[in-house]
């Protein structure tokens, strides 16, 4: 019973955003977690993104190394989501080379993966930044085992981690937001 709740909740929560459009540049990530791959070609390329199940996200959410890792929690239909991308491409260009890893965890319904998912990846070349995860699959345990603040009831979400500092941001980011948090983990 838990479980319909939270996931009538977190859909409820989602499906309050509206869906908008933007082009961005490629950067891509490689991580050591064990994912598998959804796949499907296209006339533009071929569409790589990872699936990980509840499990595996949060041993990627816990990594504590060197590394700064941006997590952004988005969804293809959410307009606030997709206007802060163009802010994560700028930074991810400009760390380009360093030690930052930058990941799109996305929580539209598994029945959009290879649809909308798959042309937002391919128009913002990002398949290799994305992460897909079944919402379906996640409950307050979840939320409560990986973050302080965020109950998953609302997106967009950005966790930031490096070694054991690490932050959270509820809500659209501006550029300057996420320049200063970023800047202030990589000191």
């Amino acid at each position: 019973m838990k479980k319909i709740i939270l996931s009538t909740l977190i859909l409820t929560a989602l499906y309050s955003c509206k869906k908008d459009g933007q082009k961005t540049e490629n950067t891509a990530i490689e991580d050591s977690v064990t994912v598998s791959e959804n796949t499907a070609s296209s006339a533009s390329g071929a569409y790589v993104s990872k699936e990980l199940s509840p499990e595996d996200l949060g041993k990627f959410l816990a990594q504590k190394n060197d590394t700064l890792y941006v997590t952004n929690f988005f969804a293809t239909w959410c307009g606030p989501c997709i206007r802060e991308i163009p802010h994560f491409k700028n930074k991810m260009q400009e760390l380009h080379g360093k030690p930052v890893k930058f990941t799109f965890i996305n929580l539209d319904d598994k029945s959009e993966w290879n649809s909308s998912v798959k042309t937002f990846a391919q128009e913002n070349n990002l398949a290799g930044n994305i992460i897909l995860l079944d919402g379906q699959k996640l409950d307050a345990t979840f939320f409560s085992n990986n973050f302080k603040q965020w109950d998953g009831g609302s997106i967009p979400f950005t966790y930031l981690r490096k070694g054991d500092k690490t932050d959270e941001y509820l809500g659209m980011m501006t550029e300057e937001v996420l320049n200063s948090k970023v800047d202030a983990l990589l000191k």
